[in-house]
């Protein structure tokens, strides 16, 4: 196991994407846990979905005196560099992206604007401040593409994305690169597998297909349900998160005598792939539990079974042996105990059915 080289007490940390899924839960739990701690969280809180969402996570966060929340856009560089000589965060946690496979399709513009302009200025922001320790980027499994090889391994090449998202994901890790390489900036992309819970993306399955039964509507089940996917709790990916950020890549010198880029990757997934159908029964069994639908709900009668769609891959499977080697830790919480916390909450914040 690595040591952990960084101490996060009375630290200043930027968390971009901070009324995000991920980014509100990061900053929530690195507040309540670590002494001394400042959040300066950036959010252009645009509406891609559910602004509520967006607000009442910030809602949350504003309680605590040490988070300092600035409505912004990543891609304006003007702002990206006032936070940075303003605050000088010792740790950048960048999660702000324009998320969705299918979206990328269709509005192309937001993913270059906020995936590689907006990331670039983050890059170049840490290069221009020497108080920047590390660096912690979300990757994502959508670069493993149509990886024949399963489990996924942080080994493996990855240079066939099937959609825009996956190759500005892919690009964020080639620039990081660059930038550990050429300045010594100490950087750890995390490819994240299909983040669920509570309070999460409206446009994730789990969510989606939740607001469509409410409704009465049919939910759609790509690629007639033989997909298969690797669920991992918003839990596992913060505790994930917070343990990478403690300990950035070591910088020494190579045989030549020349800096290696400082510069790691790591999977975090659950590590045992669902199959779509067995995810939509359990799904169904804790809306129904929680009282989300009602007892006698047809479900058959709003299920659809269609063909892949385009942007979408079979399966995603993490290995996380490097996870594991270096910080003891492996996402573990079971699919039907994420499911069952996120239908809870739903009925609380929904309304049960009537």
């Amino acid at each position: 196991m690595l040591n952990f080289n960084i101490d996060l007490k009375g630290k200043t940390i930027l968390v971009t994407g901070a009324a995000g899924f991920i980014g509100s839960n990061l900053s929530s739990k690195l507040l309540k846990d670590i002494s001394g701690v400042t959040i300066i969280g950036l959010d252009s809180v645009n509406d891609y979905y559910d602004v509520r969402l967006k607000e009442e996570r910030l809602k949350k966060l504003s309680v605590f005196p040490n988070f300092k929340f600035i409505k912004g856009n990543l891609a304006d560089k003007g702002i990206i560099e006032k936070i940075f000589v303003d605050y000088r965060p010792s740790v950048v946690v960048n999660l702000a992206a324009q998320a969705g496979v299918r979206y990328s399709i269709t509005n192309p513009d937001a993913y270059i604007e906020s995936n590689l302009i907006g990331f670039y200025n983050i890059l170049e922001a840490c290069r221009n401040n020497p108080c920047v320790e590390h660096l912690v980027y979300a990757s994502s499994s959508s670069v493993y593409g149509v990886n024949k090889k399963v489990p996924y391994s942080v080994e493996d090449q990855v240079d066939n994305p099937v959609s825009l998202y996956a190759a500005t994901k892919k690009s964020n890790e080639l620039l990081a690169h660059a930038y550990s390489k050429l300045y010594n900036i100490p950087s750890t992309g995390l490819r994240f597998f299909t983040v669920y819970g509570p309070a999460g993306r409206p446009d994730m399955a789990y969510f989606g297909f939740t607001n469509k039964l409410r409704k009465g509507e049919t939910i759609e089940i790509f690629n007639y349900g033989n997909c298969k996917r690797d669920f991992t709790y918003i839990d596992d990916i913060v505790e994930g998160i917070m343990r990478v950020m403690q300990h950035a890549p070591e910088k020494v010198n190579g045989e030549d005598g020349l800096p290696l880029p400082p510069y790691k990757i790591y999977n975090i997934g659950n590590s045992n792939p669902e199959n779509l159908l067995n995810f939509v029964e359990i799904l169904q069994e804790e809306l129904l539990a929680a009282g989300v639908l009602p007892s006698d709900y047809d479900f058959e009668a709003h299920k659809k079974l269609v063909p892949m769609q385009a942007g979408d891959v079979p399966v995603t499977y993490a290995d996380t042996t490097a996870l594991e080697e270096d910080f003891g830790f492996k996402p573990s919480t079971s699919l039907r105990e994420g499911l069952r916390s996120f239908a809870k909450w739903y009925a609380e914040y929904y309304g049960k059915t009537k």
